[in-house]
C-alpha cells in the first residue's frame, strides 16, 4: 500500500490558506492531491458536495464518528462538525498523492500527532487580528455575529502556532506563495527517499 506525505495547512478562518493551498495544488510538480473535509453543515452558495466538502447531516457525521471512520474531527462550533475520512486520504494515496489539508488547527496537530513523520504542517497567520477581521468582512459570506466569533476563536488559534513545523505570515500573497512552495519542495525531496 502507497503512502505518501501529508501537507497540512492550518490558520485562523481568513488568512488566506486556502488561497495557499490552491496554489499548491496548481504546482504539479508537488504531485499534491486535495483532501476534502467532511461537514455537518449547509452548503455555502456554489459550493459543491464532494468538491468542496462530503456535506453530511448532523446524525451521519455523528454515526461516522461512532464508526471510527475519520483521520480526525471536531465539533468547531456548536453541532457544526468537521472533519477527515479516513478513506479520503486513503483515495489519494492509492492515486500516487501526496494529500494537502486545508483545516483548523485543532485538526492539523491531530494529524501531526497520527502521522509525526510523514506530516508537515505549516500555520498561516494573518498579519493582525484586525486585518483578518477586514478580509472577513470582504467575504460577505457571514453575519457580523460569526465574524465576531471568528475573530474570537482566532486569538486562542493563534497561539497553537508554535506547535507547528513552520510558521508564514500572509502579509504580502506573492511572498507566502514561495515561502509555501519551497517549505514543501524542501519536505517532499528529504522525505521521499524515506518512503
Amino acid at each position: 500500500m502507497h503512502q505518501g506525505k501529508l501537507i497540512v495547512l492550518s490558520a485562523p478562518s481568513g488568512s488566506g490558506k486556502t488561497t495557499l493551498v490552491r496554489y499548491l495544488l496548481n504546482c504539479e510538480e508537488l504531485n499534491l492531491g486535495f483532501s476534502i473535509s467532511a461537514a455537518s453543515r449547509e452548503p455555502r452558495a456554489g459550493e459543491i458536495h464532494g468538491t468542496d466538502y462530503y456535506f453530511l447531516s448532523l446524525r451521519e457525521f455523528k454515526d461516522k464518528i461512532k464508526a471510527d471512520e475519520f483521520l480526525e474531527w471536531e465539533e468547531v462550533y456548536r453541532d457544526n462538525f468537521y472533519g477527515t475520512l479516513k478513506t479520503e486520504v486513503q483515495r489519494l494515496w492509492d492515486n500516487g498523492k501526496h494529500v494537502i489539508f486545508d483545516i483548523d488547527v485543532v485538526g492539523g496537530l491531530d494529524i501531526k500527532r497520527i502521522y509525526p513523520e510523514r506530516t508537515l504542517a505549516i500555520f498561516v497567520k494573518p498579519p493582525s487580528i484586525d486585518e483578518l477581521k477586514i478580509r472577513l468582512k470582504k467575504r460577505k459570506t457571514e453575519s457580523e455575529d460569526k465574524i465576531n466569533m471568528r475573530v474570537a476563536k482566532a486569538s486562542t488559534e493563534l497561539a497553537t502556532a508554535p506547535q507547528f513545523d513552520a510558521i508564514v505570515t500572509n502579509d504580502d500573497l506573492e511572498k507566502a506563495k514561495q515561502e509555501v512552495y519551497q517549505l514543501v519542495k524542501k519536505f517532499l525531496d528529504t522525505s521521499s527517499s524515506a518512503t
